[in-house]
């Protein structure tokens, strides 16, 4: 495991302990596969991918772990107005979205030469950027082949 995923796993723990709550074997499987993730992703998705492999993880479960890694400082939450909240890596790579207006799809992007340019603008204003996400709404090459 990387020192970065272990960070993580201290962190959160630390959390638990500070709240009170316990670090059950279901919440720790819960954040291994969000970790493995290098994507955003959403509760139904992520519920998925942990049922195939642990029977015994409920989606309700699934929903509180998110909702816990929220509130630790671990995990950001993303909404693109497509009713769905989807979760990321806080201080992760950062990701950016492409969203069609028609079917709703949304695709993940990231450009460094945008993240650079994004950070010089806000150093040479003398700001700090704590958070950001880019969010381009249009319409996607299906649809708009499907318009003709």
């Amino acid at each position: 495991m990387n020192q970065t995923k272990q960070k993580v796993k201290e962190q959160f723990h630390l959390f638990l302990s500070k709240k009170g709550l316990k670090a059950t074997l279901q919440r720790s499987l819960i954040l291994d596969a969000f970790l493995g993730l290098d994507r955003s992703t959403h509760i139904d998705e992520l519920y998925l991918l942990l049922r195939g492999r642990h029977s015994n993880i409920g989606h309700a479960t699934v929903y509180r772990a998110l909702r816990l890694f929220a509130a630790a400082g671990i995990a950001r939450e993303v909404n693109l107005g497509d009713g769905l909240t989807r979760y990321e890596v806080a201080g992760g790579k950062r990701r950016d979205y492409l969203v069609c207006n028609d079917c709703g799809t949304v695709t993940e992007f990231e450009n460094s030469t945008i993240a650079r340019h994004q950070a010089e603008l806000a150093r040479n204003l003398g700001f700090t950027v704590q958070s950001l996400k880019i969010e381009l709404r249009g319409i996607c090459g299906n649809c708009q082949e499907r318009q003709g």
